[in-house]
Formats: C-alpha cells, sequence, structure tokens
C-alpha cells in the first residue's frame, strides 16, 4: 500500500517516437516523411545509415527513414489516436521490462483524423512509448550520472497496468507458438 501512495511510483509517459522505414526507396522515404507531417504537423527527421552491408547495397549517410518524437501533451494526444488505430488492443509482448512499449500501425488510414492520400499509397508506422518515473533524471544527467535502482524500474506488469488504468486498453490473448 505504501508503495501506491509514494509520489516517486507514480509512471509518466516520457516520450512518444513514430518511425517509418523505407529501406534504399527514396520515393517510400519522401511518401514516409509527408505522412509522418500530415500526421503530426511536424516535420520529420530522417535516418541514416552508420554501418555498410554489401549485401543490402548499404553504405554510411544513406538515407533509409524517417522519424518524429513527441513529449508532454502533444505526445499523449497523439497516443489516444494511434491506440484508437488498433481499437485498444495491445498484446504482452507489446511491452518490455524496461518500460517500453511498441507497437505497429498497418495502415495509416486506420488512424482516426487522417484521412487517405493517393500521393502517399498505403504504408504502415511504428510507435514506441518510453515510460518513466520521476527520478529517471540520474541516469541521464552530465555530471554524477548514476545507475536507476532496480526497485525504481518499470517492470512489464506496471506498465501493462499504467496502460489499462490510464488508457483504458485491454490486453490481446496470444497463442504460445515456439
Amino acid at each position: 500500500m505504501e508503495k501506491e501512495k509514494n509520489p516517486m511510483r507514480k509512471i509518466r509517459i516520457e516520450k512518444v517516437t513514430l518511425n517509418i522505414g523505407a529501406g534504399k526507396d527514396q520515393k517510400m522515404l519522401e511518401k514516409g516523411q509527408t505522412l509522418l507531417k500530415n500526421i503530426t504537423g511536424i516535420a520529420p527527421v530522417t535516418t541514416k545509415t552508420e554501418k555498410r552491408i554489401a549485401s543490402w547495397g548499404l553504405r554510411p549517410g544513406l538515407p533509409v527513414g524517417c522519424k518524429l518524437t513527441l513529449r508532454g501533451e502533444d505526445a499523449n494526444k497523439l497516443l489516444v489516436r494511434m491506440l484508437e488505430a488498433k481499437d485498444n488492443v495491445l498484446k504482452k509482448n507489446n511491452f518490455d521490462d524496461a518500460g517500453n512499449i511498441a507497437f505497429g500501425v498497418h495502415e495509416y488510414i486506420d488512424i482516426p483524423g487522417v484521412e487517405y492520400d493517393p500521393k502517399i499509397g498505403v504504408i504502415g508506422l511504428q510507435i514506441c512509448i518510453s515510460l518513466e518515473r520521476p527520478g529517471f533524471r540520474i541516469k541521464k544527467k552530465r555530471i554524477r550520472s548514476t545507475k536507476l535502482g532496480k526497485n525504481h524500474k518499470i517492470p512489464q506488469a506496471d506498465s501493462i497496468q499504467f496502460m489499462k488504468s490510464t488508457f483504458n486498453i485491454s490486453m490481446e490473448e496470444q497463442d504460445d507458438v515456439q
């Protein structure tokens, strides 16, 4: 009961990142940038390769995707729309043990408020959500940064409970096929 009352245990959204991978196809990259701009109203950043992979035809500095990061109230508003595109249903394997949630939207036309654009066609995107608690700043600060204590990390069960209580999501039953 004490853990629930402690204000340092309160979970919040740190950031929401939208990502579209295009590979070597520059037309697909331009469509992805247009899509992210249409969804959020903010211009995305281009991601570039860092390694050379000759068999894939990749070289350092080649643009292969675009991404966009939102924080604060903008992130919360966008996240509500993205979860509606998934019918507020996530799987357990969308959650990891570090307080992150990742899922994909197969077709952007599923997102409420986004119209089909024939110039873009039908493409999907990935959404990554990072959760944090007060005090997570200690691992990011430049001077005297410290590791996060194991009791302060966000386990998968806490992430699921936060999403259920805050965004009213439900969990999809999945088969254990291995």
